[in-house]
């Protein structure tokens, strides 16, 4: 493998201080996402929300999530990374500080849903943008950082949250607070260089030449960039031959990977209490439920480089989905085993919530990296806000046991699509990744060895 400027840098500040400042938008995510559950306690009474209010207002930012990933996609394709780099965070400013002066509840859903579209389209700008910079060998883990950021954020909303409940109108305050660290966010990426691949696919060649030399050396070039595909590429490569493929794998092994945490992650005390814990286990066993999952992305960061992306999704799934299986066939089981399986859960599953993010990034060109991750994250956040929605259903209809074995039929579902369909992008640079043929060859390769017999 000959050496190459761009895939084979060492892990520099400039990469360090970009995943920084990149993983801004999932901090924010679980912040905009986490805070409101604390907000309504005093919101609520204070505004007079009634219940389906109160389910409009909670899922107002998951519907803006769901509209500002495809479309903040899609204009950071067409109009660059750097500009709605900025641009996205500085509309989460003015929204969050909108909802302080809110005075009913149609406003604060406007508001909620606006703060949403803005979360929502810094996803694929952000990833788009760190993916387009990072080196070969720390592309994987600089990505699938971001989710642990995520659970970041969301644990500093409850410590706000917590801080801003003893004091009236706390829940303005709390709502408006995301405004803080929006501003120190956009501060920090005021300066950050425009993608020299998109600049070279837009035909701006001494910018981009500009920027590898600043970011890499006076010895880069555009020369270093790899070719991508030559075509022309729309959106609706995204959803033909080869492409399409790849976007139906990654869609249905995110939606797999989301239904279940989200659902857990959001009824972890009622799911719990369900399986008839000792009295208060439930709270204190979703809060230790909560850190595992941040532990699972970790640790699954430190492996992500030396299982290889395919084995890796495919350990998550397999082990996960048999650690939800014993849930459902023993609903009934003393409280350390329920809780060791959980926690086994939680661990196990980060591999696949790390490749999330990294999976989209590698496996689409420049010319629509954008619009396939903001796709992909769109398509995913309708399963995981209808498998939320089912599970108090679920869980009153038809009990913790069935419950417990829809996830893991879920769960396994996403293993047997990562078996058929997950490439290996471990090796290869980014426009090889994305170029097709070479990931897909591998992915063919894995799935024949190991129908083989072993000698």
């Amino acid at each position: 493998m000959s050496h190459n400027v761009l895939e084979d840098a060492p892990l520099s500040r400039f990469h360090k201080k970009l995943a920084l400042f990149a993983s801004g938008g999932p901090f924010l995510d679980g912040y905009v996402l986490s805070i409101i559950g604390v907000a309504l306690v005093q919101a609520s009474p204070t505004l007079g929300l009634t219940p389906s209010e109160e389910g409009l207002v909670g899922a107002a930012a998951l519907i803006g999530i769901f509209l500002g990933a495809f479309v903040g996609g899609w204009l950071t394709d067409i109009f660059g990374r750097h500009l709605l780099f900025t641009i996205d965070l500085i509309a989460i400013i003015v929204f969050s500080a909108l909802q302080f002066f809110v005075t009913d509840a149609f406003w604060l859903i406007v508001m909620r849903l606006l703060v949403g579209v803005a979360v929502g389209a810094d996803y694929p700008i952000a990833t788009s943008l760190l993916a387009e910079f990072s080196p070969r060998k720390y592309r994987g883990p600089l990505l699938g950082a971001f989710v642990t950021m995520w659970f970041v954020g969301a644990a500093a909303a409850y410590l706000v949250g917590e801080l801003l409940l003893a004091h009236e109108d706390g829940w303005r305050w709390m709502l408006a607070s995301a405004a803080l660290p929006g501003l120190i966010i956009v501060l920090c990426r005021i300066g950050t260089p425009e993608s020299p691949r998109w600049l070279l696919k837009k035909g701006r060649t001494e910018e981009a030449t500009a920027v590898m030399k600043k970011v890499f050396g006076p010895d880069a070039s555009v020369d270093d960039i790899e070719p991508e595909v030559q075509e022309n590429l729309r959106i609706g490569a995204l959803l033909r031959a080869g492409y399409g493929k790849r976007m139906l794998f990654i869609t249905l092994f995110w939606t797999c990977s989301i239904v279940p945490l989200f659902a857990i992650y959001a009824f972890g005390p009622k799911i719990l209490g369900a399986l008839s814990l000792e009295e208060g286990a439930d709270t204190i066993g979703a809060a230790v439920i909560t850190v595992m999952f941040m532990v699972g992305c970790v640790v699954s960061l430190l492996l992500v480089n030396r299982m290889g992306r395919r084995s890796l999704i495919i350990h998550s799934f397999l082990w996960a989905g048999l650690a939800m299986l014993l849930l459902g066939i023993f609903p009934d089981a003393p409280t350390l085993v329920v809780m060791g399986l959980f926690v086994a859960y939680a661990v196990f599953i980060g591999g696949s919530q790390i490749l999330q993010w990294i999976y989209p990034n590698e496996l689409f060109p420049t010319e629509i990296r954008g619009s396939a991750v903001g796709l992909a994250s769109s398509l995913s956040r309708i399963g995981a806000a209808v498998g939320t929605f089912l599970v108090p259903l679920s869980l009153s209809g038809l009990g913790i046991g069935p419950t417990m074995l829809i996830g893991a039929v879920i769960t396994l579902l996403g293993l047997v699509v990562s078996w058929l369909w997950a490439p290996e992008t471990r090796d290869l640079g980014l426009g090889e990744a994305a170029a097709l043929g070479a990931a897909d060859s591998r992915a063919r390769s894995a799935v024949s060895s190991s129908d083989a017999p072993s000698s």
